[in-house]
């Protein structure tokens, strides 16, 4: 992969269309939208945050982990999560059980959070993502309102919690693991494997890329 910052000479000048200019997402730099070839990388001069970087087949691999994601996280909702014995007494739960225990008195609104940062809109932005980008893995125009629904995804990505949440188990079970004996539940497991594929899923997400053929193919 050819690896390179833009120039100085890239940056914005006036009078350039601001349609052909791209912000880096992280210290708002101003460049001309550069052409970079599939393969390559093009990352910010000021901060190295990497602005483009298209690949071969991006769409298709990010389609089918998007889509292996879905199924894990319908395992991990509906499947033993993990098995606690302690004093002779045993409790297994899932992600259900642990959101439906909060549901009724003074704590709903926990229930509706977990229910929803955790599993609704993690979903909701798998199921845009497939809806945005199958149609143009396959060479077809955009499907109706994908640039709305990209829009979207993008917004609801920051409360998209489920990496988070199987970190802060992974830290609460080094601590329970001394009061009382822990069994876990293949859905603490498809949910382990849910933050590997999120994370190779993201490495193959060039953002601009999208909104670039999403542009292009709508017209």
């Amino acid at each position: 992969m050819q690896d390179f910052t833009l120039n100085p000479s890239d940056r914005s000048a006036s009078g350039t269309d601001p349609e052909d200019m791209i912000a880096c997402p992280t210290c708002d730099a101003l460049y001309r939208l550069p052409d970079v070839a599939k393969g390559s990388r093009a990352r910010c001069r000021r901060c190295h945050t990497t602005l483009t970087a298209p690949r071969d087949g991006a769409m298709t691999q990010i389609v089918m982990l998007a889509g292996t994601s879905f199924i894990l996280m319908l395992a991990g909702v509906f499947f033993p999560f993990l098995e606690l014995t302690a004093a002779g007494r045993t409790q297994r739960s899932s992600i259900l059980d642990v959101a439906l225990a909060y549901s009724d008195g003074p704590f709903v609104g926990l229930a509706i959070a977990v229910g929803a940062l955790i599993v609704i809109v993690p979903l909701l932005r798998l199921l845009a993502l497939i809806y945005v980008l199958a149609p143009m893995a396959f060479g077809w125009r955009p499907a109706r309102d994908a640039i709305a629904v990209f829009r979207f995804s993008e917004r609801i990505k920051p409360w998209s919690m489920a990496e988070i949440f199987i970190v802060s188990v992974a830290i609460s079970l080094i601590k329970v693991a001394g009061l009382a004996h822990l069994s876990l539940g293949p859905a603490f497991w498809a949910f382990v494997v849910l933050v590997f594929v999120t994370a190779l899923k993201d490495t193959f997400m060039c953002r601009l890329t999208i909104w670039k053929t999403l542009e292009q193919r709508s017209h």
